[in-house]
């Protein structure tokens, strides 16, 4: 597929089932941040990792601890770890690259959803989404969690939560089910059943701001844009929202005071919204008024201008794709399979989504070539015509370019210090970022080693056996004898030969080229007695076949 002919006016989403990814039973799914690689979590307890270039499976990792589901992956910054929480209420980290778990713990209740810190210089901090309890800020490597606030009414009566394992005391009588970081972790978006977004600054446990929802709706999913310039909401009124964040992505928890600064005259929950109304600004809703049908696993495109949800209902594998306007531009039919959790690729115009019963699909754009779009000029013809060739149309310098002036200044000064941004080059990341993993071969037993190690050098000495540098060794004094083969006569016995039994039809044809050989040999027997020795005229001649004996003779041209 050539690039320069693909139609720019086509949009850049997905739109046909490419290819699925079948290896046990999938539940869910996160590319890492390059979307080289593919993370997807099984039923089994184990995580699978796809080369997503290759579609081939790079590493699996498995916990023999544990062999409950897998409800959520999450990849570091840098791809070098990855968060795995499961059904049997544990979160587990492991380091990608050498396949080992560098810590568990265990929680009270099932964690729905756990994100790793997003700039955090060790991947030890995560956030965890409880089943029916308030989000927690849960160390890996002190194994403590701390409660985040959920609502307004907690830091109002100066309560604030304390650091502890057991979530039992003190748990609200609702639960919040949606909880993020923002693009650089230092502020908290965090969604309760009552329908508001709260801005927790989680170092001091403090709420700053409070965005209410109308409608006051359970909120599902809460995600921000790559970009974080956004922030999506998928709410129980079945109504996504897109709110534009008026802060700036560093440095939140000091602006959100000097907001609060301001609003001084005001106390309470108004202070809190007030200053929300700083922070948040709605921007877009997003619902399908006909069908009225709920959202599962909303999310971003790479660059942000297109939002993606799939549809909840039962037995239905549908894919909403609205531009960032809020028009609806795609409806994607897949199988009749529940649709349980999707992804859009970070960098191309790719949506992987998960059915229940456990295949990925890949979607991805069907391109159309359009060769008259980059041309004005160009026309396709539905037949031949006659061409009449121009005068210098194969000239080096048409004479119409000769008479055009360059609008070229050759005095502007070319800019190469400055350097445009990109949204994957981040100054502060720790260390460098894994895109690939290495295939290394891994035989199944250390016998396997063996085999494979020197099978390439028996081929080797079995197809120079015969040849004609094999003879003239033989010849030169050197060992050509099979006994003496370091491969097949090892002091330690570990290579042993194996002597196949020859068949009937092999045996028949090695005796017939017995025969054929000794009637080539038989007419170069009287050679030895006609050998005269002249000394005016001689050829000097090496007889290579050591059954006539003859090696050097001179043999006369008479």
């Amino acid at each position: 597929m050539n690039a320069p002919i693909i139609d720019p006016l086509q949009g850049d989403f997905p739109e046909v089932i490419e290819e699925y990814l079948e290896h046990g039973i999938m539940k869910c799914i996160a590319f890492n941040r390059r979307g080289t690689l593919l993370a997807a979590g099984c039923s089994d307890g184990s995580c699978i990792i796809w080369d997503f270039e290759t579609r081939g499976i790079a590493k699996e990792l498995r916990d023999k601890e544990s062999v409950a589901a897998i409800t959520s992956v999450c990849w570091s910054n840098c791809g070098h770890h990855i968060l795995m929480s499961a059904a049997d209420k544990s979160l587990c980290l492991w380091h990608v690259l050498n396949g080992q778990k560098i810590g568990r713990i265990v929680l009270q209740q099932t964690p729905l959803l756990a994100r790793l810190h997003p700039h955090s210089s060790t991947p030890s901090l995560c956030l965890a989404c409880p089943l029916s309890s308030a989000p927690l800020i849960v160390d890996l490597n002190t194994g403590t969690s701390t409660i985040l606030p959920v609502a307004v009414s907690d830091m109002a009566n100066g309560h604030t939560p304390t650091s502890r394992n057991k979530s039992s005391d003190g748990t609200p009588s609702f639960s919040p089910t949606a909880a993020c970081f923002n693009k650089y972790g230092d502020l908290i978006y965090v969604g309760n059943s009552k329908g508001e977004i709260l801005i927790v600054d989680y170092k001091n446990m403090h709420v700053h701001a409070m965005v209410p929802i109308s409608g006051g709706a359970v909120i599902k999913n809460i995600v921000f844009s790559r970009d974080g310039q956004y922030l999506l909401t998928n709410s129980n009124d079945r109504t996504i929202r897109i709110y534009d964040n008026l802060l700036p992505l560093k440095g939140g928890p000091s602006i959100l005071e000097d907001l609060k600064n301001n609003v001084s005259e005001l106390d309470g929950v108004e202070k809190m919204k007030a200053v929300g109304a700083k922070c948040l600004a709605l921007f877009r809703e997003f619902q399908d008024s006909i069908t009225k049908v709920h959202w599962k696993a909303p999310c971003f495109s790479g660059d942000g201008e297109w939002v993606v949800g799939g549809s909840a209902s039962k037995g239905e594998h549908k894919i909403y794709i609205w531009d960032r306007v809020g028009h609806l531009v795609k409806i994607l039919e897949g199988p009749k399979e529940a649709l349980i959790d999707l992804a859009w690729h970070p960098v191309h115009p790719i949506v992987v989504s998960v059915s229940l019963t456990g295949l990925v699909y890949i979607w991805a754009k069907d391109y159309t070539e359009n060769w008259s779009a980059f041309a004005p000029d160009f026309k396709e013809l539905e037949e031949n015509e006659e061409y009449v060739e121009r005068e210098d149309e194969f000239d080096l310098i048409p004479e119409t370019d000769k008479v055009k002036e360059s609008d070229v200044n050759q005095d502007d000064e070319v800019d190469i210090l400055t350097i445009e941004e990109n949204a994957f080059s981040e100054s502060d990341m720790s260390q460098e970022e894994l895109g690939f993993l290495p295939a290394i071969p891994s035989p199944d037993a250390p016998d396997q080693q063996e085999k494979y190690g020197g099978s390439f050098s028996k081929l080797m000495d079995s197809n120079h056996s015969g040849s004609p540098l094999s003879e003239e060794g033989a010849q030169n004094g050197q060992a050509t004898n099979h006994e003496l083969s370091p491969l097949e006569d090892d002091t330690g016995g570990t290579r042993l030969k194996r002597k196949r039994k020859p068949s009937e039809k092999g045996l028949e044809l090695q005796k017939g080229l017995e025969l054929q050989a000794e009637k080539v040999k038989k007419p170069l027997k009287p050679l030895k007695s006609s050998v005269k020795m002249s000394k005016t005229k001689s050829k000097s001649v090496v007889n290579r076949d050591p059954s006539n004996g003859v090696h050097g003779d001179e043999i006369s041209d008479d």
